[in-house]
């Protein structure tokens, strides 16, 4: 464990996830995942340890590209820390070797974009999975221990994130403060939770969460629908939905978690009205309608305000609250009142000893544009690997340090 390892004269490698939004001047726009790795990087200079920090950035097609250099992240992460970053402007190169090699307690060195390296993330073939051991072993060279706290990767079996741990002991490897605190809140939510338990699914897709229900179902007292994915509900029980978005071909799988819902005594709840607009803009022109009476050439961006007072009861009522994806267009102003909200009732829920984990890009995106995220009892920094975690998968980033 972290808390009890003395990291004094240690080198440590450290996978963070700084997998952060840039602006147009390559400014950071958001950097909650930058202060969720500050305490573990604190603790290993606190200890009079070295921290060498190492992530991705985008989604680099082919080598180096100036968008997604990690240099941009300096400023931001050295006004953190209060103190000089250095940089090794190739994370494979002599000169990260090197300065790794000369790296003097209580300073940081921070490594380019990892993924300018398709060996870093390219997993599919025997080829691929060979080069990947190598550029793998060739970071563990850097230093003497191994800290995995990129919780939001933690569901690839990428190089830096799983394959590194295999070339350190084991009491030379272990996870940061951030990835404890995601599996602890997590484990909280899925195996100790208070009852009763409310999981609020949105976002645009069936499809994208059938497993996660699944799983959520044997869990929750109450699963609330929301978002895009509320009208493939809605059209397989015979409503109206306009042109509102579905998936044609996930109806039956609809029907399917409605009646395994019902089996189970989970109260799964849709919202019942909608605000449809004519075109999907900000400026569009929007009607109020139950939830089944859309309307040709128009689509449901938001939810009414009868859906709100329903899912805020249930909200106030709950003691466990898991939130993942909005309830619609939030991004829009005249379509963010409902993921609004359904926010606030989480707060003022939480403020009532309810504990509230929010995760999914999303989501996060909410609570952080309408100033909740220190409202809520967790914010996850990895929706994907939320995601999986909660469908009961095994994440490799995990098994690698607890086997």
């Amino acid at each position: 464990m972290i808390d009890n390892y003395n990291f004094a004269g240690k080198k440590a490698i450290i996978r963070v996830d700084f997998n952060v939004p840039l602006g147009a001047q390559y400014e950071v726009t958001d950097d909650t995942r930058i202060r969720g790795a500050l305490p573990t990087i604190k603790k290993v200079l606190g200890d009079g340890g070295s921290a060498i920090l190492m992530s991705h950035l985008g989604r680099p097609k082919s080598g180096p590209e100036e968008k997604f250099s990690l240099k941009h992240v300096i400023p931001n992460l050295s006004g953190h820390l209060g103190v000089d970053i250095q940089f090794a402007d190739d994370c494979m190169g002599k000169q990260a070797a090197e300065k790794s090699a000369a790296l003097k307690p209580g300073q940081v060195l921070l490594l380019e974009n990892l993924r300018f390296y398709t060996a870093e993330n390219k997993v599919s073939t025997d080829e691929e999975k060979a080069a990947t051991r190598v550029f793998a072993e060739k970071l563990s060279t850097y230093a003497d221990v191994y800290v995995n706290d990129a919780f939001g990767t933690a569901h690839r079996a990428h190089a830096s994130t799983a394959v590194i741990a295999d070339f350190f002991a084991d009491d030379s490897k272990m996870f940061g403060f951030l990835i404890n605190k995601e599996i602890k809140a997590m484990d909280k939510v899925l195996h100790h939770s208070d009852k009763p338990m409310t999981a609020i699914m949105g976002g645009a897709k069936v499809s994208d969460k059938i497993q996660v229900i699944e799983n959520l179902l044997d869990k929750v007292d109450n699963l609330i629908i929301g978002g895009g994915m509320t009208y493939t509900f809605i059209k397989a029980r015979g409503g109206e939905i306009g042109n509102s978005l579905c998936e044609e071909d996930k109806l039956d799988v609809a029907n399917e978690l409605v009646k395994k819902a019902e089996a189970k005594g989970v109260k799964l709840i849709l919202p019942v009205d909608q605000v449809l607009a004519d075109t999907f803009d900000n400026e569009a022109h929007t009607e109020l309608a139950p939830i089944d009476q859309g309307k040709a050439g128009y689509m449901g961006l938001d939810i009414g305000a009868k859906s709100v007072e329903a899912l805020t009861q249930v909200i106030m009522d709950s003691k466990t609250i898991l939130w993942n994806g909005p309830m619609g267009v939030f991004e829009m102003p005249s379509f963010q009142k409902g993921t609004v909200s359904i926010a606030k009732a989480i707060a003022e829920s939480t403020a009532q000893g309810c504990f509230s984990l929010v995760g999914g890009g999303d989501s996060v995106a909410a609570v952080n544009k309408f100033g909740l995220a220190d409202k809520v009892s967790y914010v996850s920094t990895g929706g994907g690997a939320m995601l999986e975690y909660i469908e009961g998968k095994v994440l490799p980033g995990i098994k690698a340090i607890r086997g």
